[in-house]
């Protein structure tokens, strides 16, 4: 680098190959607003449930049945943790809260809901606030159900509803907790939301 191009570069400090650093971009003190690139704004959100599992309750886990299982979450509605989770992940990336202030707790309109018909809702409230859904992944915990074999069938299933890829996977506790006694289930979940 010669003189003069350490003068062009004025003060700031250089980078490798005495290149200058990029501007920081996304989120942060230079960026207040949280605007991205090209005004791009990017929210991420968690969301987590557990349920007891209980004997005669179906099990219903990422919006699909499994009806030979002899246990099932117990819950206000379907118990399925999944779709709750991501349920949650996506309220809290919006800025609206989360499914027990959306929906309540003990509704009686939502006695026995399907996890799914919550998370249809949910999708519209989100787009409604002016954001788009970018991707959602979500994790089961527990050692019931046995999600792999149909795994595939849950994510086509939850991403047609929620209009954007969704990733599901399974893992265990390895006999630890609540969820390694098989006392109950549960999920957790993330979610990124996009807008201009």
């Amino acid at each position: 680098m010669t003189g003069d191009d350490r003068e062009s570069a004025g003060s700031r400090p250089l980078g490798p190959a005495g290149a200058a650093p990029q501007e920081p971009v996304g989120p942060g003190p230079h960026d207040p607003a949280g605007m991205g690139p090209h005004g791009l704004k990017l929210r991420t959100g968690v969301g987590v449930d557990a349920h007891q599992l209980v004997q005669s309750r179906p099990m219903v886990m990422a919006g699909v049945s499994f009806p030979d299982e002899k246990v099932g979450p117990k819950g206000h509605s379907d118990g399925d943790v999944a779709c709750h989770a991501v349920c949650d992940a996506l309220l809290s990336a919006a800025g609206l809260g989360d499914l027990g202030q959306v929906f309540g707790t003990d509704d009686p309109a939502f006695a026995g809901a399907s996890g799914v018909t919550l998370l249809a809702q949910v999708v519209l409230q989100v787009r409604q606030a002016g954001w788009q859904i970018s991707n959602v992944a979500v994790q089961v915990i527990g050692n019931r159900p046995a999600m792999a074999p149909r795994r595939r069938e849950a994510e086509e299933l939850l991403s047609a509803v929620v209009g954007a890829p969704v990733s599901v996977s399974a893992t265990s506790t390895d006999g630890m907790g609540f969820t390694g006694r098989s006392e109950g289930v549960m999920a957790v979940a993330s979610a990124l939301l996009m807008s201009w």
